[in-house]
């Protein structure tokens, strides 16, 4: 039988396929029947301290929403602090006790000194490591690229010297070179990188004239992105690379190891094809392993890597000239 287990972060996982951060991630039944299914690790639910705080400007606007009401009556309820953080580091420290596969935990907060001190309280509760959220939605014009980078390379700095858990960084894709950002992080020790964030984009209701948010779930096919940088990170850097978009099947997971991924992350093939989908991503894995005559995924890790690959452009915009070049192939295919 085919060995799928590899490493992540210093961890030893059972197989390629983590269970990424979702809301699904917050209900320890689900986290258990991930685990029986197969997944190796679990992302928990992230941390936002933007929610902390919002939930504690609503709390404070409900309790004093009737006070001052009469003059003999100044406040109608005592003062009540919101717990912060509390509840949701109460609910991790369960999670790691309940379940036998690593759990990671994720953080997104907001100032440099609540990253430290969160990320603190988070390795309090006994996590195997975590993973830092970073992104940056432009709000300004006067924020530059280099105002952003300087931003997330300092708070990294700051939580790597904070905690003695392995550290990861969740990054976006809209950096105005990634590899550029991922060589600087990697210089300071980042044990490893997940690729990409996926964002929640706001959407618009022409016939109410409204916003709206739904609920973003990537497709099949949007894997490509994280496949060309797993593929041009191989053996470049020290951190480890974890996949994430798009991986439906076990094929694409076959694809992320063979362009030089440590592993993968799904959520959105969990949420359409149900938990026990895991299984049969695991089962494809072990097909073609078979298939092949591989015994191990260290066998074909990285065997379409960049830096394995005769063909320089392979992972470089510039293959699109082919395209170009060949049209006739695009009208077979579509019968134009």
């Amino acid at each position: 039988m085919a060995d799928l287990s590899t490493k992540y972060l210093g961890l030893e996982l059972k197989n390629p396929i983590i269970a990424g951060a979702s809301n699904m991630s917050s209900d320890l039944n689900k986290l258990k029947q991930l685990e029986e299914a197969g997944a190796s690790a679990v992302v928990y639910k992230s941390l936002f301290e933007e929610q902390i705080h919002l939930e504690s400007m609503q709390l404070e606007e409900e309790l004093t929403e009737f006070d001052e009401r009469h003059p003999e009556m100044i406040k109608t309820h005592p003062r009540v602090e919101h717990a912060g953080p509390q509840e949701h580091l109460n609910e991790l420290r369960k999670t790691k006790q309940a379940l036998n596969i690593p759990v990671i935990a994720s953080l997104n907060a907001v100032y440099q000194e609540t990253w430290k001190e969160y990320a603190q309280k988070i390795e309090e509760t006994g996590v195997d490591a975590l993973e830092l959220n970073f992104y940056s939605i432009p709000r300004s014009f006067e924020n530059t690229s280099a105002d952003v980078e300087s931003e997330q390379l300092n708070i990294l700095d700051s939580v790597k010297n904070a905690v003695s858990i392995p550290v990861s960084v969740k990054l976006s894709p809209f950096y105005s070179n990634p590899l550029n950002v991922i060589q600087k992080m990697d210089q300071q020790k980042v044990n490893g990188f997940v690729l990409f964030n996926r964002f929640f984009e706001p959407e618009i209701n022409t016939q109410a004239e409204e916003h709206r948010f739904p609920f973003n779930l990537s497709r099949e096919g949007d894997h490509k992105m994280p496949l060309r940088y797993a593929g041009l990170l191989y053996d470049q850097i020290s951190g480890d690379v974890c996949s994430s978009t798009g991986i439906f099947s076990g094929q694409d997971v076959v694809k992320m190891i063979l362009a030089g991924a440590d592993c993968v992350q799904t959520v959105s093939s969990i949420y359409m094809n149900k938990i026990g989908h895991v299984s049969t991503m695991l089962k494809d894995i072990e097909k073609w392993m078979d298939d092949k005559g591989y015994g191990s995924l260290e066998e074909f890790r990285g065997k379409l890597s960049r830096a394995r690959v005769k063909d320089p452009f392979v992972y470089k915009r510039a293959q699109y000239v082919d395209i170009l070049m060949n049209p006739e192939e695009i009208i077979k295919q579509y019968k134009f």
